[in-house]
């Protein structure tokens, strides 16, 4: 399986956690909460709505037309902080773990 293709099942992975735990929204936010500059946005979304809004469609969009994948990075350790005490925490972070994981290993 090629890392894109891990990364695409880990995405609908990280999807189905938000939804199980009715943390994805029908409604998009604002386009200046979206336009954020800061780092995950951290200013104007909550950690669900980033992964929702901003993190999940970059990288639907890279997988689903091939580009190159970021060579390294972590998402877990906001992911982990933020959903502290929020519902679905333990379900949510070990995706985004493992999203990290594979953006830890080179590809093949």
């Amino acid at each position: 399986m090629s890392k894109h293709q891990e990364v695409g099942e880990l995405l609908a992975q990280l999807q189905q956690a938000l939804e199980h735990h009715g943390h994805w929204q029908e409604t998009s936010p604002s386009p200046e909460a979206l336009g954020s500059k800061e780092p995950f946005a951290i200013d104007t979304l909550t950690c669900t709505e980033w992964l929702q809004w901003i993190f999940i469609p970059k990288m639907w969009f890279l997988t689903a037309h091939m580009h190159p994948l970021p060579v390294s990075f972590s998402i877990s350790p906001y992911v982990e902080e933020a959903l502290q005490g929020v519902k679905g925490h333990a379900d949510i972070t070990r995706v985004s773990q493992d999203i990290d994981t594979l953006f830890q290993t080179p590809s093949q």
